[in-house]
């Protein structure tokens, strides 16, 4: 069974968060929401989410892939944190599957993952940063190489669908869309 590091800081999108973490466990993916200091994490929107693990517990167990959650303030929250960088830095030396949605793929610019690199996020964020180097796609979920991005809240169930099939197979993914029951359009 695969197993995914969620780490949850404050001002996160809630919706996000709380859609990845579920989809996945869904999948029967084992899913660890870490946050980044013990107690209850209070998310952009209000909702209070209640870690796992603390971030520091968390890190003693390896992962097969870290997806970060969006949200203004949560973002700026993992892009100040050094173990989010280190980490970061560790699963994509190990070629482990890294996934950010919303404002969260400039943590991942912030760890130089995505110089050359194809790559969305919320509208402007990665555009704000002025790298070049990034090809800036507008697409809902972008897959280059073992980088997964997506666009934010309204993505969130096709990007957790595109990391289910990234870490399960895309029989996994069919199963776990088939029991949503999505509409096929909005």
């Amino acid at each position: 069974m695969a197993s995914v590091l969620v780490p949850l800081a404050p001002g996160c999108e809630e919706l996000e968060a709380v859609t990845i973490i579920d989809l996945l466990r869904r999948a029967g993916i084992e899913v660890v929401a870490a946050g980044l200091e013990a107690g209850p994490v209070r998310a952009s929107r209000g909702v209070v989410l209640v870690p796992d693990l603390t971030l520091d517990e968390a890190l003693a167990h390896d992962y097969d892939a870290i997806v970060l959650p969006g949200g203004g303030p949560g973002s700026d929250a993992l892009a100040a944190d050094p173990r989010i960088k280190g980490l970061l830095g560790k699963m994509a030396a190990a070629d482990r599957l890294i996934g950010a949605i919303c404002a969260a793929p400039k943590v991942l610019a912030g760890a130089g993952l995505l110089k050359g690199r194809s790559a969305t996020s919320y509208p402007g964020v990665l555009e704000a940063l002025g790298d070049t180097t990034i090809t800036l796609r507008q697409e809902p979920v972008v897959r280059d190489g073992q980088l997964i991005t997506s666009r934010g809240p309204g993505t969130a169930m096709a990007f957790a669908l595109t990391l289910i099939e990234a870490l399960a197979g895309r029989e996994m993914r069919e199963q776990v869309d088939a029991g949503l029951v999505r509409p096929t359009t909005a």
